[in-house]
């Protein structure tokens, strides 16, 4: 980029000049600069980002999306000569938040996973849900109705009085004897 007039002189400046040299700051670096600036550096940019990573995919990575940033942003780099400069920090910056990324997915992969339940225990699981399911189809309607509002809806017994349109008492009936119903049908001891 030409220098800039002195203060004071702007006068003395040939308008046409003056001119150019606004044209020039308000375009930024051209994509043909930028281009050629990141086609002889891209193995220094590299280095520079082999020097921060550890894996060469992720270095060209970085160094590619550098130059798309650096693209995207090129009327902010108003001399042409810093063109490599903004490759260079961009590089760093994109390292680091590459590290970044690993470490926070290294610390969420460190915490333990917790224990699957083996085959054989889902299938019990099933089976007794199975059983569960078969035994409450064979309890009267509302104490079906009672037991499955307050247990698998996790309503209280006040809100499944409500929702049913019966007395508190009659919720507590229905429901110790659905209970009842169910322990005699699955074959739990009763308590």
């Amino acid at each position: 980029m030409i220098a800039p007039w002195p203060a004071g002189s702007a006068a003395a400046a040939p308008a046409s000049t003056a001119a150019v040299d606004a044209d020039a700051a308000a375009e930024g670096t051209t994509v043909d600069h930028l281009t050629e600036t990141y086609r002889l550096h891209y193995r220094s940019l590299l280095g520079l980002a082999a020097l921060l990573l550890d894996d060469t995919a992720s270095c060209e990575d970085v160094v590619q999306e550098a130059f798309i940033r650096v693209h995207s942003a090129r009327k902010r780099v108003r001399e042409p000569e810093k063109t490599l400069a903004y490759l260079r920090q961009t590089v760093v910056n994109l390292s680091r938040s590459a590290l970044r990324r690993r470490i926070i997915g290294l610390k969420l992969l460190s915490k333990p996973m917790p224990d699957m339940a083996s085959a054989e225990e889902g299938a019990y699981e099933q089976l007794e849900r199975d059983q569960l399911i078969k035994a409450m189809r064979g309890l009267q309607r509302r104490q079906r109705e009672v037991l499955s509002l307050r247990y698998f809806a996790d309503m209280t017994e006040a809100q499944v009085a409500e929702a049913l349109g019966i007395s508190l008492g009659s919720v507590k009936a229905y429901g110790s004897r659905g209970i009842a119903a169910l322990r005699v049908a699955m074959g739990a001891p009763a308590s």
